[in-house]
């Protein structure tokens, strides 16, 4: 795919005035404070409790500081010309036990990080849900509780009161099917439940949850752009044979259309037969209420994959063939190093009418970082955004909908069930001082945003 984009000239312009650029992070990932100030237990902080969930033991308790270094940070938004930053509320911070009374200090701390953007001229992009339900909910159910639907939209009602005056753009969700398939289905993510009966009702709660969360924005916030993100990666199949083809439609079913399609009025893939479990979950007017018009879809792309038919996959029938089996680069993550993945998700995603506009609101890359002389030179992470971008500026030149890019992530941060292994950041963190020094591939952002 090299050939199609080495030959094309790179620089912001060339991406058009009204594209939108910026910075994603998460709650759990950065903030730590996990018990300050009034904040309840998430599901999060009961899972890294548990033995042998989170590679070396890591815990998510102090991050990156992000809760008293946040000026610090932001800052270093600003330093590095970026004029968008997305970052997430902690449910349990807004509402310690799910329901029931507000704490003020997290209403206070968001309005402080809001006010400081807002002050150095970056404009808040705010994310409801990024994956940290609170502990009290789920020992209710968590998303396999149908009241999921009357709990999430009653803290949506708060967040919008508190802070629709000043944030413009909103994400409902990030990410669905990792939370539901990881958390409700593989078990290796918090709450660490497994199998179908979890996943099944877990899925369709979740995209009930995001239209009814979009539609309270929306009644509250009229003129707020009111967004809803997904993880896509790129399938294609092992090999021609019809087996290995079905294989990957299926996948693709499952990782790209499982809650896109039925927020656009489409329905759940019917090629997914596993999903026939759901019907006992769905009840009259649901398929109705999993729709809502959207101003924007967010799509995070980091990776492809090779998918080959396997009889001994239950449910699916099929299988990833690693990147490492593949003999291809790969990032610390494992993930295959595959620029064009990103062009053709976003050629995938043109191909719904109903979508209005895309945003590409995660992508990045984490590799083995090391400091030498107070510096961190990280080039093939500038190479990864380098041709990443010029996939984008391909789509975009094909007349693609893509309206923006946000890179992934600010920092190096705790990085879920992998702790702090893998480094995604453009500026590094040394977690032992929580020194910050900007990557080379921070300041290649920086060069190109100026």
């Amino acid at each position: 795919m090299k050939s199609d984009i080495q030959d094309i000239p790179f620089n912001k312009q060339l991406f058009g005035e009204d594209f939108i650029w910026g910075v994603s992070t998460a709650a759990v990932q950065i903030e730590g404070a996990h018990d300050a100030d009034g904040k309840g237990a998430s599901v999060w902080d009961t899972f890294v409790a548990k033995k042998g969930k989170i590679l070396n033991g890591h815990h998510h308790h102090i991050a990156t500081d992000f809760y008293n270094r946040y000026q610090t940070d932001i800052d270093l938004i600003k330093q590095l010309n970026i004029p968008n930053f997305r970052f997430s509320i902690s449910w349990s911070r807004i509402l310690p036990g799910g329901t029931g009374a507000v704490n003020q200090a997290g209403i206070d701390y968001y309005n402080r990080i809001i006010d400081y953007c807002l002050e150095l001229g970056i404009e808040p992009w705010l994310t409801l849900y990024h994956w940290d339900l609170p502990h009290e909910l789920e020992l209710q159910g968590g998303w396999t509780n149908r009241a999921v639907v009357h709990w999430f939209t009653d803290y949506v009602t708060i967040c919008a009161d508190a802070f629709g005056d000043r944030v413009k753009h909103w994400m409902v969700m990030n990410e669905p099917s990792v939370f539901t398939g990881a958390g409700y289905f593989l078990g290796i993510h918090a709450p660490g439940r497994k199998g179908m009966k979890n996943f099944l009702p877990a899925i369709h709660h979740a995209t009930l949850c995001m239209a009814a969360g979009a539609k309270v924005l929306r009644k509250t916030l009229p003129e707020a752009e009111i967004g809803t993100t997904f993880s896509c990666s790129y399938i294609e199949p092992y090999s021609d044979k019809p087996k290995d083809v079905a294989a990957a439609t299926r996948v693709d079913a499952l990782l790209n259309r499982l809650f896109i399609e039925p927020i656009l009025g489409l329905g759940y893939p019917t090629e997914l037969n596993v999903l026939k479990g759901m019907d006992k979950y769905i009840l009259p007017g649901d398929m109705d209420n999993l729709k809502f018009d959207f101003d924007f879809i967010g799509i995070q792309n980091y990776t492809r994959e090779i998918v080959q038919h396997s009889f001994f996959t239950p449910y699916i029938h099929a299988t990833l063939v690693k990147a490492e089996k593949r003999k291809v680069p790969i990032t610390t993550m494992g993930w295959e190093v595959y620029p064009a993945s990103i062009y053709h998700i976003l050629k995938k995603y043109n191909q719904y009418p109903q979508i209005k506009k895309i945003y590409l609101t995660e992508s990045g890359a984490a590799f083995k970082d090391e400091v030498t002389d107070n510096k961190v030179d990280d080039p093939k992470r500038v190479e990864y955004l380098r041709q990443y971008l010029q996939q984008v500026l391909r789509a975009k030149n094909e007349g693609f909908k893509v309206d923006g890019y946000f890179t992934g992530t600010l920092t190096d941060n705790f990085e879920w069930a992998e702790g702090y292994h893998p480094r995604f950041g453009i500026i590094y963190i040394d977690f032992e001082t929580q020194q910050r020094i900007v990557k080379s591939s921070g300041q290649w952002y920086a060069e190109l945003l100026r």
